[in-house]
């Protein structure tokens, strides 16, 4: 199938498994995960499949793919991000999914305010508790919030997870849910809207629709296995 295909694919699926929920399917926004691939690919999602927003692991990748597509991309860097990166990153993505301490987020705070930008953020949670993965634990995140909440340069969405690897897709339902209850019992303790909920990938997406995402990251579905 080609790229084209494999979007539309990706969407009926998102939009079936909204409805499942009770949600209409525009709730959930697509974020199509080009790492590794090339700005061609990315080229073929927007022409073809209409696809406008883009996830990068890697700001490098970044540096090399958005300045040769089209201005009107949304990009989201849903990597690490080290903090000798911030000041590329920036001006490349203008949603940065992986803050994952006060440190960091005061980090692109004092940044975004020198380049007057103001990213919007996630706040990442290891809501597994995974050795393997980046994120607050939960209870570090609340204790955070509110003091990033008051950084001037930020606009704070919400909340992103990877959870832990688990034998079934079905097992990572737990994970998904248990992010959602905790970004609602942190709106409900700062006034906070915290709309979004990045969670959810090629094997699991149906899933975390399901449980409220609303922003999943798919890649090998979109584009194919990577190499």
């Amino acid at each position: 199938m080609s790229i084209a295909e494999n979007l539309r694919a990706t969407r009926e699926r998102i939009t079936a498994a909204a409805a499942r929920a009770g949600r209409p399917g525009d709730a959930v926004t697509l974020v199509a995960v080009s790492k590794t691939f090339p700005a061609e690919a990315v080229r073929e999602a927007f022409e073809a499949g209409g696809q406008t927003v883009f996830g990068e692991n890697k700001v490098q990748e970044g540096i090399d793919k958005v300045p040769v597509l089209p201005d009107s991309l949304e990009w989201h860097l849903i990597g690490h991000l080290q903090s000798n990166k911030i000041r590329k990153a920036l001006p490349l993505f203008g949603w940065i999914e992986t803050v994952d301490s006060l440190k960091r987020a005061e980090q692109i705070d004092r940044v975004a305010g020198e380049l007057a930008l103001r990213p919007k953020i996630l706040l990442q949670v290891n809501i597994g508790d995974d050795d393997a993965k980046f994120g607050y634990a939960p209870e570090q995140v609340r204790a955070d919030l509110a003091p990033i909440l008051a950084l001037p340069h930020l606009d704070v969405r919400g909340l992103m997870t990877i959870p832990p690897i688990e034998e079934s897709p079905e097992a990572t339902r737990r994970h998904f849910a248990a992010l959602r209850e905790l970004r609602d019992q942190l709106a409900a303790e700062t006034g906070a809207a915290l709309p979004e909920l990045s969670m959810g990938m090629s094997g699991d997406f149906e899933i975390a629709v399901e449980e409220g995402a609303t922003l999943v990251r798919v890649g090998s579905s979109i584009f194919g296995a990577r190499g």
